[in-house]
Protein backbone atom coordinates (compact mmCIF):
# COMPACT_ATOMS: atom_id res chain seq x y z
CA UNK A 1 0.00 0.00 0.00
CA UNK A 2 1.42 3.49 -1.05
CA UNK A 3 1.64 6.25 1.51
CA UNK A 4 -1.36 8.08 0.26
CA UNK A 5 -3.70 4.67 0.40
CA UNK A 6 -2.42 4.20 4.04
CA UNK A 7 -3.27 8.09 4.70
CA UNK A 8 -6.84 7.38 2.67
CA UNK A 9 -7.90 3.67 4.34
CA UNK A 10 -7.96 4.98 7.53
CA UNK A 11 -11.23 6.83 7.92
CA UNK A 12 -14.03 4.94 9.43
CA UNK A 13 -17.09 6.63 11.19
CA UNK A 14 -18.90 4.72 13.55
CA UNK A 15 -22.58 6.21 14.39
CA UNK A 16 -21.05 10.05 13.52
CA UNK A 17 -23.20 12.90 14.63
CA UNK A 18 -23.98 14.13 11.04
CA UNK A 19 -26.19 17.38 11.31
CA UNK A 20 -27.55 20.22 8.75
CA UNK A 21 -27.72 23.13 10.13
CA UNK A 22 -30.11 26.00 9.40
CA UNK A 23 -29.65 29.39 10.78
CA UNK A 24 -31.17 32.78 10.35
CA UNK A 25 -28.51 35.47 11.51
CA UNK A 26 -27.39 36.75 13.47
CA UNK A 27 -26.34 33.07 15.06
CA UNK A 28 -22.65 32.26 16.50
CA UNK A 29 -21.74 28.52 18.10
CA UNK A 30 -19.54 27.73 20.60
CA UNK A 31 -18.18 24.04 19.54
CA UNK A 32 -16.45 22.29 22.42
CA UNK A 33 -17.75 18.27 21.11
CA UNK A 34 -13.57 17.13 21.26
CA UNK A 35 -14.03 15.56 17.36
CA UNK A 36 -11.09 14.60 16.58
CA UNK A 37 -12.28 15.15 13.00
CA UNK A 38 -14.75 17.85 11.76
CA UNK A 39 -16.15 17.80 7.99
CA UNK A 40 -17.90 21.47 7.06
CA UNK A 41 -19.75 21.91 4.03
CA UNK A 42 -21.38 24.79 3.46
CA UNK A 43 -24.79 24.84 1.10
CA UNK A 44 -25.93 28.24 1.00
CA UNK A 45 -24.63 31.34 2.52
CA UNK A 46 -21.97 32.42 4.78
CA UNK A 47 -20.16 30.63 7.74
CA UNK A 48 -17.36 31.89 9.85
CA UNK A 49 -14.96 29.33 11.43
CA UNK A 50 -13.05 31.08 14.28
CA UNK A 51 -10.68 30.12 17.11
CA UNK A 52 -7.29 31.96 19.08
CA UNK A 53 -5.28 31.34 15.68
CA UNK A 54 -8.23 30.89 12.43
CA UNK A 55 -10.81 32.93 10.99
CA UNK A 56 -11.88 31.65 8.04
CA UNK A 57 -14.66 32.60 5.59
CA UNK A 58 -16.73 29.73 3.96
CA UNK A 59 -19.47 30.42 1.28
CA UNK A 60 -21.40 28.16 -0.84
CA UNK A 61 -19.60 24.92 -2.21
CA UNK A 62 -16.69 25.24 0.30
CA UNK A 63 -15.86 22.26 2.57
CA UNK A 64 -13.88 22.64 5.59
CA UNK A 65 -12.07 19.77 7.36
CA UNK A 66 -10.99 20.50 10.84
CA UNK A 67 -8.45 19.05 13.31
CA UNK A 68 -9.92 19.03 17.47
CA UNK A 69 -10.09 18.53 20.02
CA UNK A 70 -9.76 22.28 20.20
CA UNK A 71 -12.96 24.11 20.87
CA UNK A 72 -13.84 26.60 17.77
CA UNK A 73 -17.03 28.66 17.07
CA UNK A 74 -18.89 28.83 14.30
CA UNK A 75 -21.06 32.10 13.19
CA UNK A 76 -22.24 34.19 10.29
CA UNK A 77 -20.33 37.20 11.23
CA UNK A 78 -17.11 37.01 12.74
CA UNK A 79 -18.21 39.80 15.29
CA UNK A 80 -20.96 37.65 16.28
CA UNK A 81 -20.74 36.49 20.16
CA UNK A 82 -21.46 32.85 20.59
CA UNK A 83 -25.30 32.26 21.89
CA UNK A 84 -25.22 28.13 21.99
CA UNK A 85 -22.47 26.02 23.18
CA UNK A 86 -22.09 22.21 21.71
CA UNK A 87 -20.94 19.51 24.54
CA UNK A 88 -18.58 16.45 24.15
CA UNK A 89 -21.95 14.75 24.40
CA UNK A 90 -23.12 17.13 21.01
CA UNK A 91 -26.03 17.95 23.26
CA UNK A 92 -27.10 22.08 22.65
CA UNK A 93 -27.37 24.33 25.60
CA UNK A 94 -28.18 28.52 25.26
CA UNK A 95 -25.48 30.18 26.95
CA UNK A 96 -27.59 33.10 28.34
CA UNK A 97 -29.56 30.35 30.77
CA UNK A 98 -28.53 27.23 30.35
CA UNK A 99 -31.14 25.43 29.06
CA UNK A 100 -31.49 22.98 26.75
CA UNK A 101 -31.95 23.44 22.31
CA UNK A 102 -32.32 19.85 21.43
CA UNK A 103 -36.11 20.38 21.01
CA UNK A 104 -36.34 23.87 20.77
CA UNK A 105 -34.38 24.41 17.94
CA UNK A 106 -35.23 20.75 16.33
CA UNK A 107 -36.41 21.30 12.36
CA UNK A 108 -36.92 17.61 11.58
CA UNK A 109 -34.50 14.64 10.73
CA UNK A 110 -31.28 15.49 11.01
CA UNK A 111 -31.53 19.37 10.98
CA UNK A 112 -31.04 21.53 13.53
CA UNK A 113 -31.50 25.61 13.23
CA UNK A 114 -33.34 28.79 14.11
CA UNK A 115 -35.40 28.83 10.98
CA UNK A 116 -36.78 26.52 8.07
CA UNK A 117 -35.30 25.43 5.23
CA UNK A 118 -37.32 27.74 2.56
CA UNK A 119 -35.86 30.73 4.72
CA UNK A 120 -34.84 33.02 2.04
CA UNK A 121 -31.84 34.20 4.33
CA UNK A 122 -30.47 31.30 5.95
CA UNK A 123 -27.35 29.63 5.72
CA UNK A 124 -27.32 25.41 5.24
CA UNK A 125 -24.53 23.87 6.19
CA UNK A 126 -23.87 20.10 7.03
CA UNK A 127 -21.84 19.28 9.76
CA UNK A 128 -19.89 15.43 10.27
CA UNK A 129 -18.28 15.29 13.33
CA UNK A 130 -15.69 11.60 14.09
CA UNK A 131 -16.23 10.77 17.82
CA UNK A 132 -13.23 9.27 19.96
CA UNK A 133 -14.37 5.86 18.92
CA UNK A 134 -14.24 6.14 15.09
CA UNK A 135 -11.20 4.62 13.45
CA UNK A 136 -9.10 7.94 13.17
CA UNK A 137 -5.83 7.22 11.80
CA UNK A 138 -2.92 8.48 13.63
CA UNK A 139 -1.36 8.84 9.74
CA UNK A 140 -4.10 10.72 9.05
CA UNK A 141 -4.44 13.42 11.81
CA UNK A 142 -0.66 13.80 11.96
CA UNK A 143 -0.72 14.97 8.46
CA UNK A 144 -3.38 18.25 8.55
CA UNK A 145 -3.51 21.79 9.51
CA UNK A 146 -6.03 22.80 12.44
CA UNK A 147 -8.46 23.55 9.26
CA UNK A 148 -7.92 22.41 5.38
CA UNK A 149 -10.12 24.13 3.81
CA UNK A 150 -11.50 23.40 -0.10
CA UNK A 151 -13.07 26.00 -1.90
CA UNK A 152 -16.02 25.38 -3.83
CA UNK A 153 -14.76 26.94 -7.14
CA UNK A 154 -12.02 24.07 -7.12
CA UNK A 155 -13.80 21.10 -6.29
CA UNK A 156 -17.20 19.30 -7.41
CA UNK A 157 -17.79 16.09 -5.85
CA UNK A 158 -21.06 13.69 -6.63
CA UNK A 159 -20.26 12.05 -3.06
CA UNK A 160 -20.64 15.64 -1.40
CA UNK A 161 -24.08 15.94 -3.33
CA UNK A 162 -25.23 12.31 -2.22
CA UNK A 163 -24.68 13.20 1.61
CA UNK A 164 -26.62 16.90 1.51
CA UNK A 165 -29.53 15.26 -0.01
CA UNK A 166 -29.24 12.21 2.23
CA UNK A 167 -29.27 13.94 5.52
CA UNK A 168 -32.66 14.80 6.09
CA UNK A 169 -34.05 10.58 4.81
CA UNK A 170 -35.41 8.38 7.75
CA UNK A 171 -35.10 5.54 6.24
CA UNK A 172 -33.85 2.02 7.79
CA UNK A 173 -29.92 1.83 7.86
CA UNK A 174 -29.72 5.68 6.59
CA UNK A 175 -27.13 6.08 9.19
CA UNK A 176 -24.73 3.40 8.52
CA UNK A 177 -25.61 5.36 4.46
CA UNK A 178 -24.46 8.39 5.95
CA UNK A 179 -21.58 7.02 7.73
CA UNK A 180 -20.06 6.03 4.55
CA UNK A 181 -20.51 8.88 2.42
CA UNK A 182 -19.14 11.24 4.94
CA UNK A 183 -16.04 8.92 5.13
CA UNK A 184 -16.12 9.01 1.04
CA UNK A 185 -16.58 13.12 1.19
CA UNK A 186 -13.60 13.54 3.74
CA UNK A 187 -11.58 11.02 1.36
CA UNK A 188 -12.46 12.73 -1.91
CA UNK A 189 -11.74 16.42 0.15
CA UNK A 190 -8.22 15.12 1.57
CA UNK A 191 -7.46 14.05 -1.95
CA UNK A 192 -8.20 17.10 -3.25
CA UNK A 193 -6.28 19.15 -0.97
CA UNK A 194 -3.26 16.70 -0.49
CA UNK A 195 -2.69 16.85 -4.42
CA UNK A 196 -3.49 20.92 -4.62
CA UNK A 197 -1.19 22.25 -1.79
CA UNK A 198 1.97 20.76 -2.01
CA UNK A 199 3.03 24.06 0.14
CA UNK A 200 1.03 22.56 2.98
CA UNK A 201 1.67 19.02 1.97
CA UNK A 202 4.19 17.13 4.73
CA UNK A 203 7.80 17.14 3.45
CA UNK A 204 7.36 13.34 3.02
CA UNK A 205 4.53 13.67 0.73
CA UNK A 206 7.08 15.42 -1.58
CA UNK A 207 9.49 13.89 -1.07
CA UNK A 208 7.88 10.89 -2.60
CA UNK A 209 8.47 12.21 -6.12
CA UNK A 210 11.93 12.64 -5.59
CA UNK A 211 13.85 10.00 -8.29
CA UNK A 212 16.52 9.31 -5.49
CA UNK A 213 14.58 9.14 -2.05
CA UNK A 214 11.20 8.27 -3.51
CA UNK A 215 11.60 4.21 -4.14
CA UNK A 216 13.13 4.08 -0.63
CA UNK A 217 10.29 5.78 1.03
CA UNK A 218 7.88 3.69 -0.68
CA UNK A 219 9.91 0.42 0.18
CA UNK A 220 9.51 1.16 3.83
CA UNK A 221 6.36 2.26 3.75
CA UNK A 222 5.03 -0.89 1.98
CA UNK A 223 7.19 -3.31 4.44
CA UNK A 224 7.86 -2.02 7.78
CA UNK A 225 8.28 -5.21 8.71
CA UNK A 226 11.70 -5.50 7.11
CA UNK A 227 14.66 -4.83 9.36
CA UNK A 228 15.55 -1.82 7.11
CA UNK A 229 19.08 -0.35 7.00
CA UNK A 230 20.30 3.24 6.06
CA UNK A 231 22.85 0.74 3.99
CA UNK A 232 20.07 -0.97 2.41
CA UNK A 233 17.96 1.89 1.66
CA UNK A 234 20.75 3.18 -0.14
CA UNK A 235 21.27 0.41 -2.13
CA UNK A 236 17.10 0.60 -3.15
CA UNK A 237 17.74 4.07 -4.09
CA UNK A 238 20.87 3.29 -6.11
CA UNK A 239 23.07 5.25 -4.75
CA UNK A 240 25.80 5.49 -1.59
CA UNK A 241 25.30 5.85 1.56
CA UNK A 242 25.79 9.09 2.07
CA UNK A 243 24.44 10.16 -0.31
CA UNK A 244 21.22 9.30 0.49
CA UNK A 245 21.51 9.76 4.00
CA UNK A 246 22.15 13.56 3.26
CA UNK A 247 19.69 13.64 0.27
CA UNK A 248 16.80 11.67 2.69
CA UNK A 249 17.23 13.82 5.85
CA UNK A 250 17.16 17.30 3.51
CA UNK A 251 13.88 16.38 1.57
CA UNK A 252 11.70 14.31 4.60
CA UNK A 253 13.26 16.65 7.12
CA UNK A 254 14.25 13.37 9.66
CA UNK A 255 16.77 11.22 8.90
CA UNK A 256 15.76 7.70 7.41
CA UNK A 257 15.88 5.55 10.88
CA UNK A 258 13.75 8.27 12.55
CA UNK A 259 10.92 8.25 9.46
CA UNK A 260 11.28 4.28 9.94
CA UNK A 261 10.11 4.62 13.40
CA UNK A 262 7.50 7.21 12.90
CA UNK A 263 6.38 5.06 10.35
CA UNK A 264 6.01 1.72 12.21
CA UNK A 265 4.26 3.46 15.19
CA UNK A 266 1.86 4.91 13.50
CA UNK A 267 1.02 1.78 11.51
CA UNK A 268 0.92 -0.34 14.38
CA UNK A 269 -1.93 2.70 16.05
CA UNK A 270 -3.83 1.66 13.11
CA UNK A 271 -3.59 -1.44 13.31
CA UNK A 272 -4.30 -1.70 17.37
CA UNK A 273 -7.18 0.12 16.84
CA UNK A 274 -8.78 -0.90 13.54
CA UNK A 275 -7.83 -4.91 14.38
CA UNK A 276 -7.86 -7.64 17.08
CA UNK A 277 -4.16 -8.25 16.31
CA UNK A 278 -2.55 -9.72 19.14
CA UNK A 279 0.35 -6.89 20.61
CA UNK A 280 2.84 -9.56 19.68
CA UNK A 281 1.13 -10.31 16.00
CA UNK A 282 1.67 -6.29 15.54
CA UNK A 283 4.89 -6.21 16.48
CA UNK A 284 6.28 -8.55 14.03
CA UNK A 285 3.76 -6.49 11.63
CA UNK A 286 5.70 -3.03 12.27
CA UNK A 287 8.96 -4.48 12.42
CA UNK A 288 9.60 -5.14 16.07
CA UNK A 289 11.47 -8.09 17.25
CA UNK A 290 9.44 -8.50 20.14
CA UNK A 291 5.57 -6.99 22.08
CA UNK A 292 8.18 -5.34 24.71
CA UNK A 293 10.34 -3.95 22.20
CA UNK A 294 7.09 -2.59 20.25
CA UNK A 295 5.57 -1.53 24.21
CA UNK A 296 8.62 0.65 25.28
CA UNK A 297 8.47 2.37 21.33
CA UNK A 298 5.12 3.00 21.30
CA UNK A 299 4.79 4.48 24.92
CA UNK A 300 6.88 6.53 24.28
CA UNK A 301 5.43 8.40 20.87
CA UNK A 302 1.76 7.84 22.44
CA UNK A 303 2.38 8.13 25.76
CA UNK A 304 0.39 4.95 26.57
CA UNK A 305 1.08 1.39 26.03
CA UNK A 306 -0.37 -0.31 22.89
CA UNK A 307 -3.07 -1.90 25.17
CA UNK A 308 -3.98 1.20 26.79
CA UNK A 309 -4.33 2.65 23.64
CA UNK A 310 -6.26 0.32 22.00
CA UNK A 311 -9.01 0.39 25.00
CA UNK A 312 -9.21 3.94 24.79
CA UNK A 313 -9.31 3.68 21.02
CA UNK A 314 -12.90 1.28 21.08
CA UNK A 315 -14.09 2.68 24.45
CA UNK A 316 -18.00 2.70 24.21
CA UNK A 317 -19.29 5.72 22.87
Amino acid sequence: MDAFSAVLDGPRARGAFILRLVLEPPWAIRVEDEAPLTVVTVVKGTVWVLDESERLELTAGDTAILRGPMPYTFADDAGTPPQVRVDPEQQCWALDDGRSLADEMSRGVRTWGNTGLAAPGATVALVGAYDLTSQITPLLVGLLPRAAVIRGADWTSPVRDLLADGIGRDAAGQGVVLDRLLDLVLIEALRHWFTTRADDAPRWWVAAEDEMVGSALRAMQNDPARAWTVEALARQAGVSRAAFARRFAELVGTPPMTFLTHWRLSTAADLLRDTDATIASVARDVGYGSPYALTAAFTRQYSASPKAYRRGARRPA
